[in-house]
């Protein structure tokens, strides 16, 4: 069975064990709150989110109207993960390609390190006012080969991270304030330098 649609087999049961399912809270304090990958471990046998006992795992927040919201996707650990971020049942997409890590190479818990490393996958979503439950599932992983001579193994395992920021929206007469101030600006600039 090809990998993709493993994923897809995974989204499917994420939304069937939805309500069995642990809902964290996650505040809008640009902390990261942490979410685990792993066949081996999850309840459902799948590769959607869990949390440490192996529960599917989302996260769960409001966006008060006049702000918007920019929520954060870091994959951690070996470098190599790739993950598909759905809002309800709306996928808001992936996160972006990975470079395959190795026990020498990209790795780390940090996820403030993972972001700034761009081995580590990742990709930053801009979320409107309203109830938002992000869920989400591994769509490709790290192929590893641990020198056993068993050749190359498939890590179906993996931690990664959400953080969220809201910030105000700017009204319009803000905007169009701004604009002009800034079109005035432009003006005198221009007519300075052409002195």
């Amino acid at each position: 069975m090809s990998y993709p649609r493993v994923a897809a087999l995974a989204c499917a049961a994420l939304f069937a064990l939805q309500g069995a399912s642990h809902a964290a809270t996650l505040d809008a304090n640009g902390g990261w709150a942490e979410f685990l990958v792993g066949d081996g471990l999850a309840t459902s046998g799948g590769l959607e989110w869990i949390d440490d006992t192996g529960a599917p795992l989302h996260f769960s927040f409001s966006i008060a109207a006049g702000f918007q919201g920019r929520l954060t996707v870091v994959d951690a650990g070996f470098s190599g993960d790739q993950y598909q971020v759905m809002d309800g049942a709306s996928v808001l997409g992936s996160t972006g390609a990975a470079v395959p890590g190795d026990a020498n190479g990209a790795s780390t818990v940090d996820f403030d390190a993972a972001l700034a490393n761009a081995d580590f996958s990742r990709r930053v979503f801009t979320l409107n006012a309203g109830a938002h439950d992000i869920t989400g599932v591994m769509s490709s992983s790290l192929i590893f080969d641990f020198g056993d001579g068993l050749g190359p193994v498939l890590l179906k395992s993996s931690i990664g991270a959400v953080r969220l920021e809201v910030s105000a929206v700017p009204e319009p007469a803000t905007l169009a304030t701004l604009l002009a101030g800034l079109s005035l600006l432009t003006l005198v600039l221009r007519r300075r330098d052409s002195k």
